[in-house]
């Protein structure tokens, strides 16, 4: 049986709920950045050695990236609000232990359960927008904001990350999601509708080979870049993870409720936005990663100011964000991606002309600028092609295949280009810039699949629409004269 909203009826807020949903999705997405430029000192006060110290990172992203499928349907079949609630007290919790973190072994631990509470708040803040704003110029705007965050949410991570390292401590970039989290609990409680629960019993195998299948292939490319592609440890468990996921299409397609529907991928529109946002999470996960090396190993920036240097690409992705809902109007949304991937493009290829006597106003401010307003231009307008046409427990999956996509993109990415360019042997500054020039190659892809896929799917669905809307038309009552 379904339950109703157990908030009052009445008008709902959907500006607070706007907001809720941003802020949450902005203070897990910063938590995945800020570490990076925090690193050195971790390091040196817990005692990590090389591989310990890359599972700092790792645990969080395994473990979010292995469990988004299921954090999305939970909140199908328990409430969408209630589940989102349980994931900001999982993560608050978690990001308290980091903070207290005397050991290694515990700040990995508590990396890992802060994945988990991050893969129930992701997709079910997607879920809480789509559930609440009505397709049209009310959800572009909130799917436009939402999908901003995930560029800014980076960026800023990095500006805060160094800032707390280097004046205050790295510990405080994780205690910083307490009081964030409690007062997200608060006003969830208070702001957000509950949405009706779907009847019917959950996909444990689906469940069980999602989880493990994805985690697996994680986990097998997080090896290969400590190890390198032809170590068992990465190849098994990659052919491992292959294995389930084959597994997983196969029960999803007799699984009476699945947690990945296979109708999911009918439309070119939303299969287009998941394999862009696979390839996004690649190329801006790597160009952090290797900008923040190259601005510290190279230019010998100080962590707060390789974070300060990432200003110019977010300054120009919000203002440009903000004004998506604008453009929309005369501009059609699949347009501006294809703008945003051309930028994206032609900035991360700027980057990969970097030298180590390149200025940094020409070398990297400028192509930060051209690509943060890519990043604004397109990042809307992906996730909205993602949750096209999404409603009931398809709304679920889709906005957890769009951040199981940035995720796994993001580790595969980072996990390949790193795999290349230290395996070269080459001075730092080359394996950046040829770090950039594969982020240029998958950019591009992402181009072309939003020429050939997302646009033409995009007209598609619209002709569909058309085509529809006679036959819902109601039948003409009296006589003609």
């Amino acid at each position: 049986m379904t339950t109703t909203p157990t908030t009052p009826r009445g008008r709902v807020n959907t500006t607070a709920i706007l907001a809720i949903v941003l802020v949450s999705y902005f203070m897990i997405i910063l938590d995945n950045s800020i570490i990076f430029t925090g690193l050195p000192r971790i390091q040196a006060e817990l005692g990590f050695d090389e591989l310990g110290l890359s599972w700092a990172t790792n645990a969080y992203t395994l473990v979010f990236g292995g469990f988004l499928l299921l954090g999305a349907r939970s909140g199908d079949l328990r409430g969408r609000r209630r589940m989102f609630i349980i994931g900001l007290v999982i993560f608050a919790a978690a990001s308290l232990l980091i903070t207290a973190a005397p050991y290694g072994w515990w700040m990995i631990t508590a990396r890992a359960l802060q994945g988990f509470g991050g893969a129930l708040i992701a997709p079910l803040s997607l879920s809480l927008l789509t559930t609440n704003f009505a397709e049209g110029p009310a959800r572009i705007r909130a799917v436009s904001y939402y999908g901003a965050t995930a560029g800014i949410g980076a960026a800023a991570g990095m500006v805060v990350g160094g800032a707390l390292a280097e004046y205050v401590s790295w510990r405080a970039g994780f205690f910083i999601n307490v009081p964030i989290g409690i007062v997200l609990i608060v006003a969830t409680f208070k702001c957000v509708p509950e949405t009706a629960r779907e009847p019917g019993s959950f996909d444990l195998t689906g469940a069980i080979l999602s989880t493990l299948g994805v985690g697996a292939i994680v986990l097998g490319v997080i090896n290969s870049a400590d190890f390198g592609w032809d170590a068992p440890s990465a190849y098994i468990a990659l052919i491992v993870g292959i294995i389930l996921v084959t597994a997983l299409i196969v029960n999803e397609k007799r699984a009476a409720q699945p947690i990945m529907p296979l109708t999911l991928f009918q439309s070119r529109q939303r299969s287009g936005a998941y394999l862009g946002r696979f390839l996004f999470g690649g190329f801006m996960m790597s160009y952090f990663y290797f900008l923040t090396q190259f601005l510290q190993g190279v230019y010998h920036f100080t962590a707060f100011e390789a974070g300060a240097a990432f200003l110019p690409m977010t300054l120009a992705s919000f203002a440009t964000a903000v004004n998506v809902p604008r453009l929309t109007r005369h501009i059609p949304s699949p347009a501006l991606l294809s703008i945003g991937f051309g930028l994206l493009t032609a900035g991360i290829g700027w980057l990969s002309l970097v030298r180590p006597d390149t200025p940094y106003l020409v070398g990297v401010a400028l192509p930060l600028l051209v690509y943060g307003i890519g990043q604004g231009l397109a990042i809307g307008p992906l996730t909205g092609a993602g949750v096209a046409g999404a409603t009931g427990q398809l709304a679920g999956a889709a906005s957890g295949m769009i951040n199981t996509a940035q995720q796994l993109g993001g580790t595969v990415g980072i996990a390949a280009l790193v795999s290349i360019t230290t395996g070269s042997g080459a001075p730092l500054a080359q394996q950046v810039a040829t770090a950039f020039t594969g982020g240029t190659i998958l950019a591009a892809i992402a181009l072309v699949i939003t020429l050939v896929l997302i646009i033409p799917g995009e007209r598609a669905s619209r002709r569909g629409q058309h085509a529809e809307s006679p036959a819902r038309a109601p039948e003409p009552t009296g006589t003609s004269s």
